[in-house]
């Protein structure tokens, strides 16, 4: 009885939408659809899973603008992020128009994870940690037993979140990155926003913003 995920790349930002699952049960949470539904269809079709909520770790288009869509064909709810990124989700659409893009909207979960310490995907439970600083409603997912994170646009391979974003912190991120993440081990993989996979480890060995040494 395990995790096992499925990155989905979409949208023109290239985000990366996950779909995670149980072995066990066959359920499944879709992480960040910001976009491009059929093809976060097209991995459950495959792997052969029932969708059982969406959950997301920010409100911004390219990670949440396909979930009230996504959410109304599986008929299933939209789960986070934390409360305090209502006013991004509800501005979609209008960022949408401004970057002269499509099929990205407004989004209304149907629960904030506020206090929440974990949340159930079939068997498996993936912890909750509010990571603020790219957002002020960011949160993480992290599952213990196969020691993997799905961290949004906290922390990247080589880089961080940027923070010059409305209710953006610098130093607000750093300190979500070395409390919350750095504490989950260095062995920890991570599934980021953007681009390739990577472990807390490397990233405190050789990240120019977050090392250990960059940060000493």
């Amino acid at each position: 009885m395990s995790l096992e995920y499925r990155i989905v790349p979409v949208t023109p930002f290239e985000q990366n939408c996950s779909v995670v699952w149980c072995t066990e049960t066959k359920k499944a949470a879709v992480i960040d659809p910001g976009g491009d539904i059929e093809r976060v269809l097209a991995v459950l079709e495959q792997e052969q899973l029932e969708c059982e909520k969406i959950l997301l770790t920010h409100g911004h288009l390219d990670h949440a603008g396909g979930a009230q869509p996504l959410s109304e064909k599986l008929q299933v709810n939209i789960v986070g992020p934390h409360s305090d990124d209502k006013f991004w989700l509800d501005a979609i659409t209008e960022h949408t128009r401004n970057y002269g893009l499509t099929g990205m909207v407004n989004c209304s979960p149907d629960k904030w994870l506020d206090n929440d310490k974990s949340v159930m995907v079939g068997n498996q439970t993936l912890d909750i940690y509010h990571c603020p600083g790219h957002t002020p409603g960011h949160i993480i997912f992290h599952h213990k037993e196969s020691q993997l994170a799905v961290v949004g646009d906290v922390l990247f391979h080589g880089s961080i979140g940027r923070t010059d974003f409305p209710r953006g912190d610098h130093q607000t991120l750093l300190d979500s990155i070395v409390n919350n993440l750095w504490p989950l081990g260095n062995d920890t993989r991570f599934i980021p926003g953007h681009g390739p996979m990577s472990t807390f480890g490397e990233e405190r060995q050789s990240n120019p913003f977050v090392s250990d040494s960059a940060l000493s």
